[in-house]
């Protein structure tokens, strides 16, 4: 990794990408093996060569982009000047560009949770409560030096997780607001749910909240 803002490495498999755009688009249920396969380039005897089930397959995929999103993450709070504030800008910076740049992969890890056996489950579930405890820390940080005003860490953490996550949902490349708009917009609600200052340039002066 050499800048946590850039997503655009995704780190698969042509295997794991057919099988994200189809997971994605029709859903897992609905997607066979032999699609898979079929989208991969592969026969279905060569991806079972490579992963031993469909389940495999969904599991791979999830931790790679997990995996990754967690990795960004972390380089993201080093990368800060040390402040609760900056700390919470860069991170919640990062899950925005990573919502927006790896959509459909965000899209299959929170919807497919449907689909995860065990202990795939568990071990996703635990992934998404070390993302969300990292915007928690932070949040904590920032309430014991007085910079946050949060009476509910937890909840906190939690809305400000959910609105990274709801841009994908909702965010097009084509859409009236560019990406530096949208973390700009997106930020500034993430600070007013932290209770953290929503007006004034960012701690590294990127960009203004308004």
């Amino acid at each position: 990794m050499t800048d946590w803002r850039d997503f655009s490495d995704d780190g698969l498999t042509p295997t794991l990408r057919a099988a994200r755009a189809l997971f994605a688009r029709s859903g897992y249920h609905a997607t066979s093996i032999r699609a898979i396969a079929d989208a991969a380039g592969l026969s279905v005897p060569g991806l079972y060569h490579h992963h031993k089930s469909k389940q495999a397959i969904l599991g791979a995929l999830v931790d790679e982009t997990m995996g990754r999103m967690l990795a960004h993450s972390r380089a993201a709070v080093d990368d800060a000047d040390g402040t609760a504030l900056g700390r919470f800008d860069n991170l919640i910076e990062c899950l925005l560009r990573f919502h927006m740049q790896r959509r459909d992969d965000a899209f299959v890890a929170s919807t497919e949770m449907r689909s995860m056996a065990e202990p795939l489950l568990s071990r996703h579930i635990a992934q998404r409560d070390e993302q969300q405890d990292m915007i928690a820390q932070v949040i904590t940080q920032g309430v014991e030096d007085g910079t946050f005003q949060c009476r509910h860490v937890g909840d906190a953490a939690r809305a400000a997780a959910s609105l990274c996550v709801a841009v994908a949902d909702w965010y097009r490349p084509d859409g009236p607001l560019s990406p530096h708009g949208v973390v700009a917009r997106q930020l500034a609600i993430a600070r007013r749910i932290a209770g953290a200052p929503a007006d004034g340039p960012s701690p590294d002066g990127a960009f203004p909240l308004h």
